[in-house]
């Protein structure tokens, strides 16, 4: 028997499914996500259900698989009773009440302390940080273990891998993690691999994607972090990448753009806190467990001596540390607030901190560069200009074609001393940050490293230009319509 569907039944069928889809997307994806990532998932599968929708099942999930939780989930539990002994913060180093709660507050989410770091050097020059990482591979006796997102083996690059190569020639295990999608684009990616097994270097890629051997996750997830530690002595952490500042890109060469970084260099303590988010990350990529040594300090020099705490984040952690952590040190600023973040998409809660802040009379300067690397996050972050600039936020755009992609918070550095505080590391302020990318960012409580930050970003302020409302309120009504577009891209969490 066969039987004849006419147009008009398939019309019915299509209509059927439609209706389907959109009364399904209205009761399932606002559970667990942010309105504004509700909404905007809504919007896109509501208007055009055939393409949302297989995006949202391809995107739209911001947990990581079940194994990666599972690892996580025991890398706390391991680290809380490591540590339990551990006070939040240094004896005799006590923070405010308020401040307190904060430290308080990552222990909590991350299981880290707050402990003594001693600042070996803040590397605001590209080249040098590179350099100076490489001094110290040098020094190695034992082991090396890298961490860094994007990484590429080119010309300025060379002196840090002929320094592995260096390690591993006199017996020193080298270990270099990887992000395989955020490297993959960049020259070299391809041949990097055999280049670094000849030169005995261990490596594997972060969150790789293998579908033929049935590994399948949200394939713009990332593993976002930058940690280099030699020995267990020395660590390096920031928000520099291994590769040329220009990212060898011809159109980035011919516009002579080039990226804006630094590195932070600490030993103490705090390096045992770098070293235990490497070994998870490392067993998550590779299955084999690295020993941890305890906290140990192989001293500094006089005046030094900082109270640092590592938050890591990422979609590991259901609780978005970073995010709240931030939050809390924008409504903890009572007089001064100094935002550096090449991508700053904030979400609901960090908007109305930073409004409010500056509402209620504190000076808050954001730096952003005035032509970010990517169009979509160049419009969605300029999308925010007006309700920050309404509020009586000073926004500052480093000068094109330099892309700024320094990283870091300082609350009242000069103006309040007992309440000043900073982050620093490889996290941005934007929603990707909070919620789909690893991350890692030390909190500074007490130290020199607050007024090198400082200085580091009046240097940035020098030669940025700001922006004023009646320059922003002349933008043409085409640039208005990209930035909405873009900015309801940017919640698709």
């Amino acid at each position: 028997m066969t039987i004849d569907l006419d147009f008009s039944t398939w019309q019915v069928v299509g209509l059927a499914i439609d209706y389907a889809i959109k009364i399904a997307a209205v009761g399932i994806i606002p559970e667990g996500r942010r309105p504004s990532s509700s909404n905007a998932w809504l919007l896109l599968i509501l208007l055009l259900p055939f393409i949302g929708l297989p995006l949202f099942l391809l995107m739209g999930s911001p947990y990581i698989n079940r194994r990666r939780h599972r690892i996580q989930q025991e890398a706390n539990a391991m680290i809380e009773d490591v540590q339990s002994d551990i006070p939040d913060h240094p004896p005799g180093a006590e923070p405010g009440a308020e401040l307190a709660s904060i430290v308080q507050l990552n222990r909590e989410l991350t299981g880290h302390p707050a402990v003594y770091g001693h600042n070996r050097g803040l590397y605001a020059d590209y080249d040098d940080a590179i350099r100076r990482m490489a001094d110290v591979i040098d020094t190695a006796k034992r082991y090396v273990h890298v961490e860094i997102y994007i990484v590429a083996w080119d010309e300025t690059t060379d002196v840090f891998f002929q320094a592995l190569k260096r390690a591993t020639a006199r017996g020193v295990e080298v270990r270099l993690l990887f992000d395989q999608i955020g490297s993959l684009k960049y020259p070299g990616f391809f041949s990097l691999g055999k280049r670094l097994d000849a030169i005995g270097v261990k490596w594997r890629h972060m969150l790789p994607l293998a579908p033929w051997r049935l590994r399948f996750r949200r394939p713009d997830l990332r593993n976002h972090r930058k940690v280099v530690v030699v020995d267990g002595d020395i660590g390096f952490i920031g928000s520099l990448n291994l590769i040329d500042r220009s990212y060898l890109v011809s159109k980035n060469v011919r516009a002579g753009r080039q990226w804006i970084d630094y590195m932070v260099e600490l030993s103490g303590p705090i390096v045992a806190s770098l070293e235990q988010m490497f070994a998870v990350d490392w067993y998550t990529e590779s299955g084999e467990t690295l020993a941890i040594r305890p906290p140990h300090d192989i001293g500094g020099r006089p005046g030094d001596t900082n109270v640092v705490q590592l938050i890591p984040s990422g979609p590991g952690y259901t609780t978005e540390p970073n995010l709240r952590m931030f939050t809390s040190l924008i409504y903890h600023a009572k007089k001064h607030l100094i935002i550096c973040s090449p991508y700053f998409i904030p979400d609901e809660s960090i908007l109305e901190a930073v409004t409010t802040a500056a509402y209620r009379g504190v000076r808050v300067d954001l730096l952003v560069s005035e032509q970010a690397d990517q169009f979509l996050v160049h419009h969605a972050q300029s999308s925010y200009y007006k309700v920050l600039l309404e509020s009586g936020i000073h926004i500052h755009q480093f000068p094109k074609p330099f892309v700024l992609h320094s990283k870091f918070l300082i609350a009242d550095p000069d103006d309040v001393p007992e309440s000043s505080v900073a982050a620093f590391g490889s996290s941005n302020l934007d929603m990707r940050s909070f919620g789909l990318n690893y991350e890692s960012t030390v909190l500074v409580s007490d130290g020199d490293l607050i007024p090198q930050l400082h200085a580091l970003a009046n240097n940035y302020l020098s030669v940025a230009k700001e922006l004023t409302l009646a320059q922003w309120n002349k933008r043409s009504w085409r640039r208005r319509y990209v930035d909405n577009v873009a900015k309801l891209t940017s919640a698709l969490q």
